[in-house]
């Protein structure tokens, strides 16, 4: 491996680390709270918890974080927590317009931007190399122009694939750039938890971890046979394609994020429907607050209700128009809950989904003729799907409201390239 620092290092060998990599994930810092702290700077420093007096925090700086404050707590509880916390009402009006101020510099710099949630975008930036520079340098751009702009950072990754561009943002922050040249992709992806891939949910991490697969080496290492045992065929063969850097899914502009979940497990387990059901009515106005932070709307709701004696029940509904009010998404969750039968046991689990997003007010966008005729990508897709109704769920990884990152405004040089061996 090349380990020189980067100062010691020829234009050449820059040139070789950032050929292929022309896969851009931008991803705003803490882009709520940012946004709050950006329009009342004086603010700065302090306990902000973004949300309403009797519903849910949005968003929350890392000096409210340290009280023990998260997106989706209770803000009776947040308040508890930290009682000098400053309470911002969210102007989700407010986030949409700096988000499409954000993606319109996005689309100056190329016109294959695939907007994800409110506060990130892939971009595809091979064609427009020869007008901006090279990758690293189109990412110091864009943080620049954020900066000037909105008042606010962003972290980029730089990869092949938009799975590696994805997980290198997140390695950036705050504020920062991460390059991973291909030559290094599969070693950067082997150091990684198996739960990192944006791909496993928690019971394909726990039947992986039963076969002694925990890490991205061990599933990259493993007879395909054994991971298909542990998760099935199809999402068995997709997790070691992602293990070893395989990942066909283009910037597609306009693909919206897959779906927004809210999940929580009793104390004591219940028997009572009624408290199933309070719990979908509170777990259903969460995933309002995220859609609407986001700019989304959901067509089909699914409940999922975990017993005691180990069943996993999920029940799903599409809605004649799309929404993201809180009340209609819980009438649905309620007629979902309502036909469950729990053959006696005991409720240890309830979630809330939401899929078939699109963004407001815009209708469900129906796949473009070459995406529905691209077998790699469907079957990228379908092993994705595969995966997520294994785990009763599809992992979509955070989005928009609840980043956890400072709220400060930084100028530094923060561009790091992970070494690949270029001999």
């Amino acid at each position: 491996m090349n380990r020189a620092p980067r100062s010691a290092r020829t234009e050449q060998d820059r040139g070789h680390e950032e050929a292929g990599c022309s896969i851009l994930h931008v991803d705003l810092d803490a882009f709520v709270a940012s946004v709050e702290l950006a329009r009342r700077p004086q603010l700065r420093g302090l306990p902000v918890v973004v949300g309403s007096a009797t519903g849910v925090v949005v968003a929350a700086t890392y000096e409210a974080r340290a009280f023990g404050v998260h997106p989706e707590t209770p803000m009776a509880t947040a308040l508890l927590q930290c009682p000098q916390a400053v309470v911002v009402p969210p102007d989700h009006h407010a986030y949409r317009e700096v988000s499409a101020g954000v993606m319109r510099v996005l689309g100056d710099v190329t016109a294959l931007v695939e907007q994800v949630g409110v506060d990130g975008a892939f971009l595809d930036v091979a064609g427009a190399r020869r007008r901006w520079g090279p990758p690293t340098v189109i990412a110091d751009l864009i943080r620049r122009q954020v900066r000037e702009q909105f008042g606010l950072t962003c972290s980029v990754g730089i990869g092949s694939t938009k799975l590696v561009a994805r997980l290198a943002s997140g390695r950036a922050k705050p504020d920062g750039v991460l390059l991973v040249p291909r030559a290094a992709t599969v070693d950067f992806l082997r150091d990684l938890p198996v739960g990192a891939l944006l791909s496993v949910g928690e019971k394909a991490e726990t039947a992986l971890a039963g076969r002694g697969i925990r890490t991205v080496a061990e599933l990259a290492d493993a007879d395909v046979s054994v991971v298909q045992h542990a998760v099935g065929r199809v999402a068995g063969a997709h997790l070691v394609d992602l293990a070893w850097g395989r990942d066909p899914r283009p910037v597609s502009p306009g693909r919206d994020v897959g779906s927004i979940d809210a999940e929580e497990s009793f104390g004591t387990p219940v028997a009572d429907l009624a408290a199933v059901e309070e719990k979908a009515h509170e777990l259903a106005d969460r995933c309002a607050v995220r859609l609407r932070a986001n700019g989304l709307v959901s067509r089909t709701i699914t409940v999922k209700i975990r017993t005691t004696d180990r069943r996993t029940l999920t029940r799903s509904r599409s809605l004649v128009t799309p929404t993201d009010i809180g009340r209609e998404l819980f009438l649905a969750a309620r007629g979902l809950v309502a036909g469950v039968d729990l053959r006696g046991a005991h409720v240890r689990l309830v979630g809330v989904r939401a899929d078939g997003l699109s963004r407001a007010p815009t209708s469900i966008r129906q796949p473009t003729p070459d995406e529905a005729s691209d077998v790699p990508v469907r079957a990228w897709w379908d092993a994705e799907r595969a995966l997520g109704e294994l785990d009763e769920g599809f992992e979509s990884g955070p989005i928009g409201a609840g980043a956890s990152q400072p709220g400060g405004v930084s100028s530094r040089s923060t561009t790091t390239i992970v070494p690949a061996d270029l001999s």
